[in-house]
């Protein structure tokens, strides 16, 4: 067979180029690039661009958040975003003072869009950050914020002159901890060390009043005592990431005769419908908040990947996320008492005992 010879990159060459002296056409410059790292002092007011609205993009943009409250304590943060619960994750950040939300589809509501990003240009930035690796909007955001400092990935898919472009870690996938893996590279620092986990920064009386309500979860079923701690399993995941009611059936006979001297309880999806056969006692909430509140009551949760499992990480609760289709290494958990549980080609019993066998139940 004929080796096919390839012809596009010298056209994709071409197309980059273009896109490059458009972008300084139509958004000017934000100053000449430089290798020089970011200074330590002067930077006030930031501003975050993250057009990702997903629940799980939404919370691994957190550590950032913790990474810039450490090195620029004095700095106020705005956040221009797509996400709907932004309010919900980002509001309790104490240097968190705008959120900008743009609709989730700005062709439909260019009122909307449009009035979102005059309200952002109207103030001048430090610095600005496009958090987000691949994102084309996320850079076009960037630059079109009236900043002193401009601060992203550089790859095939970010077009436009920025200050500060940090070439993407290929040893370092992970969507937590990328966005702060940039900050730490252009202020010329150490990029390894410890990594901020995602945090909602749930409050003490948050706390209270989620183990409050998982008590009274547990007494509707008819359990009266936490026994050795309580476990939670949220069944719901989407595609393909889906385990079903027979995976989930098989899962627990395994775990609860591995692990008798535990309380079970389902977290419900958002439809508000069981995945585990209504066996056990559970807890429903669309609220957000609320919800990361019960989490931030149980001694373990278990679930597929999803954006609950993220949630339950930014509730501080130790957590078993289990992984069958996504890359791990993107995705997975991180942080202590957090786990990726590689279930690829796995019987469900198989993973039950691997997290009956876990030191968070055997304390």
């Amino acid at each position: 067979m004929l080796k096919k010879t390839r012809y596009y990159s010298p056209i994709n060459d071409l197309r980059r180029s273009v896109a490059r002296r458009l972008m300084r056409m139509v958004f000017g410059s934000h100053g000449q690039p430089t290798s020089e790292p970011l200074p330590a002092k002067g930077i006030y007011r930031i501003l975050v661009c993250h057009v990702s609205h997903s629940l799980g993009n939404t919370l691994l943009l957190t550590p950032l958040l913790s990474e810039l409250e450490k090195v620029y304590p004095a700095a106020e943060i705005n956040i221009l975003t797509r996400s709907a619960i932004a309010k919900s994750v980002y509001g309790h950040f104490f240097n968190v003072q705008r959120i900008f939300r743009l609709p989730a589809h700005g062709v439909g509501h260019p009122f909307q869009f449009f009035g979102t990003l005059r309200r952002m240009r109207k103030l001048r930035y430090d610095l600005a950050i496009d958090a987000d690796p691949l994102s084309y909007t996320g850079r076009l955001l960037t630059l079109l914020s009236n900043s002193t400092y401009t601060l992203g990935f550089s790859s095939s898919k970010k077009h436009g002159e920025i200050t500060h472009a940090v070439p993407l870690p290929d040893e370092l996938q992970s969507k937590g901890q990328r966005p702060v893996y940039l900050l730490r590279h252009a202020m010329g620092g150490k990029v390894a060390g410890d990594y901020p986990v995602p945090d909602i920064r749930l409050s003490s009386d948050e706390r209270a009043q989620g183990k409050e309500a998982l008590m009274r979860s547990l007494a509707a079923g008819g359990i009266t005592s936490t026994g050795r701690g309580i476990i939670g399993i949220f069944g719901n995941a989407t595609g393909s990431k889906l385990l079903g009611e027979a995976w989930w059936t098989r899962f627990m006979q395994v775990l609860e005769a591995a692990q008798p001297g535990h309380r079970f309880v389902e977290i419900l999806p958002h439809s508000g419908e069981s995945m585990l056969g209504s066996r056990y006692p559970a807890y429903f909430s669309s609220d957000l908040r609320k919800l990361a509140c019960v989490l931030s009551g149980l001694d373990v949760y278990i679930s597929a990947d999803c954006g609950v499992m993220h949630l339950a990480c930014a509730s501080d609760v130790p957590t078993m996320g289990i992984f069958t289709v996504t890359n791990a290494a993107e995705w997975g958990p991180y942080g202590p008492n957090r786990h990726v549980i590689q279930a690829q080609g796995k019987e469900p019993e198989e993973v039950a005992r691997i997290i009956a066998a876990m030191p968070e139940l055997n304390a």
